[in-house]
């Protein structure tokens, strides 16, 4: 399912767009909602997009030679010193019932960033639906659909700030081949099991097949968020298995201002030994971010992140560091669909991990970027 959160973050309450166990809570004394829009639609499947584009500057030049001129650490609108397309996106979906689908297609730094492996490229999500009606609410996925781990979303429109955190490109998968599911078991709480093919994959040669499990706790003023993924990530083994331990609670005072502190913990089997009584070399990696929004008029959102990042061994970043960040997101937001940032951000570790010129290594960065966000849609 795709809520989205009103005045606030569409889908932050849990995750990425699409997860059936997110559920979108609804901030306090919100006002009375429109009547919905006729909906776009392409036979039986609605119709919807956007383009995304966005230029952004770094203090410290990294130069084509340095890095391939991008801002350290960063994903989707990782380019600096230069404008770029960060995605281009056109969705169909048609809601479950006894059948639904989903696909998601898109062209951009996101669509190279996200398939870098080239499978199925050009697609976010793809998937077919079930939620029988006589079921009591249980829905299950089967394809390629976005991970429920995370605070934040693959599409920048939907969250506070323009770049994504050091936890959501550095400390999860983006995505998730094979079975995903949900069932109420309260008028509060979701759960869910999926099997997949691990981290970002789509087919897999070897190994075995990794386990999700996702909650969703929906209150008035709160949403808690919690999942585990585990399995077997080492092509050739059925060892070698990767953790993740993700949560997300978000606060939802009132209708304009909203918070959320989301956490990780990773841990990787490195390889697998056949000597018993031997220890496997694992990496681990972990974080917490704090982030918080605030609506200031009915255009105008202000919104600032900050987290700790520990990638002890340098799995993921490929440097044993402590890294941290801080972003700082003003928004502007007209009626008809056009979506505006402007952001600071800055990052320092304790290494000297971020490129400066042509061939410096110093310990921090600093980058404004101005986004630009266009939504089709009926209703924006």
């Amino acid at each position: 399912m795709a809520g989205a959160v009103a005045a606030a973050l569409a889908t932050v309450a849990h995750a990425q767009t699409g997860s059936p166990a997110q559920t979108s809570p609804t901030p306090a004394a919100a006002p009375t909602a429109d009547a919905p829009a006729k909906p776009w639609r392409i036979g039986p499947m609605d119709v919807s997009g956007f383009l995304d584009g966005y230029y952004s500057y770094n203090a410290n030049g990294p130069s084509t030679d340095a890095n391939g001129k991008v801002n350290d650490l960063y994903n989707f609108n990782d380019k600096t010193n230069q404008f770029n397309l960060s995605a281009a996106k056109l969705t169909l979906n048609h809601d479950p019932g006894l059948l639904g689908a989903r696909m998601d297609f898109f062209y951009g730094r996101t669509s190279h960033l996200i398939n870098t492996s080239k499978q199925l490229e050009f697609v976010e999500q793809a998937y077919l639906s079930t939620k029988p009606p006589a079921m009591k609410g249980f829905e299950a996925d089967f394809g390629k659909f976005v991970t429920s781990a995370g605070a934040e979303v693959i599409e920048a429109k939907d969250n506070w700030n323009y770049s994504r955190s050091i936890l959501f490109a550095w400390a999860i998968p983006y995505y998730h081949f094979g079975l995903r599911t949900s069932m109420p078991v309260s008028k509060t709480e979701t759960l869910g099991v999926q099997l997949v093919r691990g981290w970002n994959n789509v087919t897999k040669p070897t190994g075995g097949v990794m386990t999700g499990i996702t909650s969703g706790l929906v209150k008035t003023k709160y949403t808690l968020n919690a999942d585990v993924y585990t399995g077997p990530e080492n092509l050739g083994v059925q060892h070698g298995y990767r953790n993740l331990i993700d949560a997300t609670l978000l606060l939802t005072p009132n209708s304009k201002f909203n918070a959320y502190i989301n956490g990780d913990y990773g841990q990787h089997n490195n390889h697998h030994s056949s000597v018993e009584g031997t220890n496997d070399d694992k990496s681990k990696w972990g974080g917490i971010a704090f982030a918080a929004r605030q609506q200031l008029t009915g255009k105008i959102a202000a919104a600032g992140r900050l987290e700790f990042f520990k990638d002890a061994q340098g799995y993921s970043t490929g440097v044993a560091q402590n890294l941290k960040e801080f972003t700082a997101t003003g928004e502007y937001k007209t009626a008809w669909g056009l979506l505006g940032r402007l952001e600071y951000r800055h990052d320092w570790s304790d290494q000297n991990y971020f490129h400066k010129g042509n061939e410096s290594m110093i310990d921090h960065q600093d980058t404004l970027t101005a986004g630009l966000i266009m939504v089709f849609a009926p209703k924006h």
